[in-house]
This record gives C-alpha cells, structure tokens and sequence, in this order.
C-alpha cells in the first residue's frame, strides 16, 4: 500500500536484517498494513444506499448482462434473482453469461399451474442449480381458506390472499439478503413506466436492518426484446407461454390474452389496470 511504501521510504532501502532500524522498520510496516485491512473491512462491500442514486443515472442505458455483472459483484452472495416461473427466465441466462456465482429464488404461492412445477425443474436441470423456494404461512393460508373460501379474491380483492401467499414470504426471503434482482419492466403495467434499472426498494429490508438494493436489468427492455433473446439463446421457457398467457401468476388469477391485448389483462381481470400489482414490486417513492 502508499502507506507501507512511504514508511519503507523513511529508512535505509538496504538495511540489515537483525539490525534495530530493520526490526522498527517491519514493526512500523506491520502497523501500517494492519490500519489498511481495517479500513478495507470496515468500508460496505456492497452498493451502498448513498450511491444508488447515481448508480441509477450511471447504469440506465447499459446493457442487462452487464447491470446483472455489476449486481452480482457489489453484493456477492448476498443477492438472489427473484424467478417467477415466466418469462423473467431470461434473468437466470444473464447471470449464467456472466461467469459469475448466482442464487435464484421463487415463491410457491401453492397455487401455481402444473406447468410452473415443470418449467421450475426445467430451468434447474437446465443451468444445474437448486432453485430456493419459499412457501406461505399455513396457520395463515388456512386461517384465509377456511374463513373466506378458496377464492375470495373474487369477491374483496386479491391483496388479502397475496399477502399471505407472496409477499410475507418474500418479505421473509430478502431479511436474509442485500439486495435483489427481479424482471420487472416499464412496459409491463402503468404502475411500472418510471422504473430505474437500479433502486432503493420501496418497502423491503434486508439483513442489514435497512431498505433493499433492488436491480432491474430488463427495466427499459421490451416484451419483443426478451423473447428474441429468449429464442435466440435457447432458454427453456414456461409451456403455458404456448397457450396465450403472456403473465403469468398463480392458477385462479390468470388467463390467456388476446392477440392485440396488454399482457397484464390476463392477470386479476376483475380489477382496474392501476390496482394489479400483489405487492411484491410496489411503487418507487425514490430512487
């Protein structure tokens, strides 16, 4: 280090060995070395939240697999990518361009097509990993069943049965991490046109006691862009894609669309476009 050089500097360059002036040397070097590691130790080895703002204006018109590379660096092993069974697969190809270690997490609402089970051990046969999954509180799960039937998101709305389903499970999932990294993108819904590639998280915190790093590398990707990827890398993607869905979610609040329809109106049809988000990727207050 400058520090270790500039004291060496301060004596003879050619000392000898046993001499007191040698010895002081090395004692004033050790000093200087042990300070060094220190400070490295105590500086955050991950984004911190101060620098995601720039960050973000920073990385906005990189390109996904390198804002996957930064994501993956700045938070090694303390990050996972969130895997919706969907098209977001395109997320787990990009870590895997990357050379770099990675983790991928989903939620099994107990809910989901069988096709999802499939396309779940697809993907992990596929880039040979072990998917982490979490799963919802039964005294909960139960507690809503039986007092509200299997489908009361019919009737009172779905934030109720997602709550439980999706995002206390996941709340529980990212209180072990630092950071996250989800395929959401601005085209995706009218809750969704400003989101930034990277972002402080609007709700979640992690194991640090503060808010999330959250990374969108796919933010100002097109639908039409992630399938010519998808198709042209050869990742193995969701059979119920074949069907006409376009998003895809848990069984009940799902359902193929039309041709010239926006993707999210097959999810939770009986609400308005601006109430079709189950909590998972709230709105930004910041960045």
């Amino acid at each position: 280090s400058k520090a270790t050089v500039s004291v060496l500097n301060c004596y003879h360059p050619f000392p000898p060995p046993h001499s007191p002036q040698t010895m002081a040397m090395r004692r004033v070097a050790a000093s200087a070395l042990r300070m060094n590691a220190a400070r490295a130790f105590a500086q955050p080895r991950f984004l911190s939240m101060e620098e995601v703002p720039a960050k973000a204006a920073e990385m906005k018109d990189w390109e996904p697999v390198e804002i996957m590379r930064a994501a993956l660096k700045n938070h090694e092993g303390d990050i996972c990518i969130s895997f919706s069974g969907a098209e977001d697969v395109l997320l787990i190809e990009l870590a895997h361009q990357t050379g770099l270690p990675y983790r991928v997490f989903s939620l099994d609402t107990g809910r989901l097509h069988s096709e999802t089970y499939k396309f779940f051990q697809m993907v992990e046969d596929h880039y040979k990993i072990k998917i982490e999954y979490t799963f919802p509180n039964a005294e909960q799960t139960m507690k809503l069943t039986q007092e509200k039937g299997m489908f009361s998101f019919y009737k009172d709305g779905h934030a109720e049965c997602c709550g439980i389903r999706k995002v206390g499970p996941l709340k529980n999932k990212l209180s072990t991490l630092d950071a996250w990294i989800t395929g959401v993108r601005q085209d995706q819904s009218v809750t969704r046109t400003d989101l930034p590639v990277v972002q402080k998280d609007p709700v979640f915190i992690g194991q640090s006691g503060e808010r999330l790093v959250k990374y969108n590398p796919l933010s100002a990707t097109t639908r039409r862009e992630v399938w010519d990827q998808i198709r042209l890398t050869g990742v193995p993607f969701n059979e119920l894609h074949l069907k006409g869905f376009v998003s895809i979610g848990c069984e009940p609040c799902t359902k193929p669309t039309l041709p010239e329809q926006h993707e999210r109106e097959g999810r939770w049809w009986w609400e308005n476009a601006a109430e079709k988000e189950c909590g998972l990727h709230q709105k930004k207050t910041d960045h």
